[in-house]
């Protein structure tokens, strides 16, 4: 199979799969829906749901692409043999799952040889289904989707999130703090995936972050990047748990810039 069908598949797999998953956690969601486990503190939360949403997820790759490889958050971790490997979140914003709020997706990347070839973010309560295949751009429900044109850096509005951990957040409040005055605005979503969908749609200007998962980053940062976006971590490296950045050209190295700056890597 040529690298060109190869991308079609895999995306015909991936967005059956966030839709199946995106529809059972939308309408299978119990109004006593509570905390399953935790991982990085008493506030990170896994719920029943995101178990369930990744086992939904893997089982259905079994069944259509069982050579693979799986990465998932929850747990999944298997190497493959076809060296395609997928990458899962199956609630990217847990805790806006948990208290009801609209703001979760389902992300699911494909990866062949390190590089991510597809990746489809699905927010069913938002209706908005947000897709991209490398070197042929990015749509969101089938319409092409584009990063705003750069504004001065004193006009931007900047997403960003923070960790659970207190004293990644303390420090991670610290930057925002010394951000603020410097930008439009800032805006705090609770799904890193969604946020760098929004960046692939003009709705934030730019995004930042530190500590993010390849789970929760995988797939929106094809998104961004296929929508106009540049996407890096600290000048010079790829996005990463140290840094993520996505913003159009321009207002990318500012914001770099600006954070390396506030030491916005540093815990």
């Amino acid at each position: 199979m040529d690298v060109t069908d190869l991308k079609t598949e895999l995306l015909g797999v991936a967005l059956e799969a966030a839709h199946r998953a995106g529809a059972f956690l939308r309408d299978g969601r119990p109004d006593d829906l509570g905390v399953a486990a935790t991982k990085s503190s008493a506030v990170d939360v896994v719920t029943e749901m995101d178990i369930a949403s990744e086992k939904l997820i893997t089982d259905f790759f079994a069944e259509r692409r069982p050579d693979d490889g799986v990465l998932g958050e929850e747990g999944a971790s298997s190497e493959g043999s076809s060296g395609v490997q997928w990458v899962i979140d199956p609630i990217d914003g847990t805790v806006n799952y948990l208290y009801g709020r609209p703001d979760w997706s389902v992300s699911i990347a494909a990866r062949k040889d390190g590089e991510t070839l597809v990746g489809v973010v699905y927010a069913p309560m938002r209706g908005e289904t947000c897709r991209a295949v490398l070197g042929e751009g990015a749509f969101v429900n089938d319409k092409p989707a584009h990063t705003r044109p750069a504004p001065p850096f004193g006009q931007a509005l900047v997403g960003t999130g923070f960790g659970y951990v207190a004293e990644r957040r303390a420090r991670q409040a610290e930057v925002a703090r010394q951000l603020i005055p410097l930008v439009r605005d800032i805006r705090r979503g609770g799904s890193a995936a969604i946020d760098l969908c929004d960046v692939a749609m003009g709705r934030l200007d730019a995004y930042y972050e530190r500590g993010l998962n390849p789970w929760d980053l995988a797939a929106g940062d094809l998104i961004a990047r296929e929508a106009g976006a540049l996407t890096g971590g600290r000048p010079g490296e790829v996005p990463s748990g140290e840094l993520t950045i996505a913003a159009p050209p321009g207002l990318f190295e500012d914001l770099q810039a600006r954070l390396e700056q506030l030491g916005a890597w540093h815990d």
